[in-house]
């Protein structure tokens, strides 16, 4: 039966597979690289990220680029008030030790969703697809919350379904003219203040009185071809140092003839 089972099962009579191999720790061929925001935001420094060295054929930094990662708002913009704002970066191109990213994507946390819907009112959602002038195709949504008129004794607040389809068209047409007038850099310093969202609940009041009325998520569907022009300009001058940056980038100029 010994000769049968050497005979079946090959492996047997060899030993173990890859004895004498010296198990090496992943992490000691590993590099640490900074992850930078964009000037819209206060606070450039996001964090850090893990990429195996380049070695051979395999170079590092092709595999840092197009990563995606997830920062909250209110660390990026210390502002306690902004925690429920969620926003994508994605890694565009490595500069010595940063990746520089752009903004990729903004979402809502669910606890603060959750938060807003309520009985006795209606939610209104409308998603539209719309183009920047710099060429990124991006898919909005938007929600919003119809409320109480001033001196209304009634519990509920249900908008009839005419009301709901005017105030989703008045919806479209300003998420439309708001994103496909400007480049993208400008449309996230829109999305940081929600402004958007107060203009939408201003235009609407006519219709049906609205409240929380927020741009709820941001997805980019396409981008156009990369260019690194575009990307310094959205960076300013946090590329040169690893150390975070000044709230302010001209913090940084007014200090130099003094070391100097």
């Amino acid at each position: 039966s010994r000769a049968m089972a050497v005979g079946k099962n090959k492996r047997l009579s060899k030993g173990k597979k890859g004895k004498g191999k010296k198990q090496v720790d992943a992490f000691s061929r590993k590099d640490w690289y900074d992850i930078k925001a964009p000037n819209a935001f206060q606070i450039r420094n996001v964090g850090k990220t893990l990429v195996t060295r380049s070695s051979g054929m395999r170079v590092a930094t092709e595999f840092l680029k197009g990563r995606v990662v997830e920062a909250n708002l209110a660390d990026l913009n210390k502002d306690e008030d902004q925690n429920y704002r969620k926003i994508k970066l994605q890694m565009m191109d490595i500069s010595g030790k940063n990746c520089l990213c752009n903004f990729y994507g903004m979402d809502m946390t669910t606890d603060k969703i959750r938060s807003l819907v309520k009985k006795w009112q209606t939610t209104i959602e409308c998603t539209v697809d719309v183009t920047t002038t710099d060429g990124y195709k991006l898919r909005m949504s938007c929600i919003a919350f119809t409320k109480k008129r001033a001196n209304q004794l009634r519990k509920t607040t249900y908008a009839q379904t005419a009301q709901i389809k005017q105030i989703r068209k008045k919806m479209t047409d300003i998420m439309t003219k708001e994103a496909s007038t400007v480049d993208l850099k400008d449309l996230v310093r829109k999305f940081i203040p929600n402004s958007i969202g107060t203009q939408i609940e201003q235009a609407c009041q006519c219709i049906y009185p609205l409240k929380d009325v927020y741009i709820r998520k941001v997805k980019t569907l396409k981008a156009p071809k990369f260019d690194i022009t575009k990307l310094m300009e959205v960076h300013g001058n946090a590329t040169e140092t690893s150390a975070p940056a000044p709230a302010a980038d001209e913090g940084t100029k007014v200090d130099r003839p003094t070391d100097a």
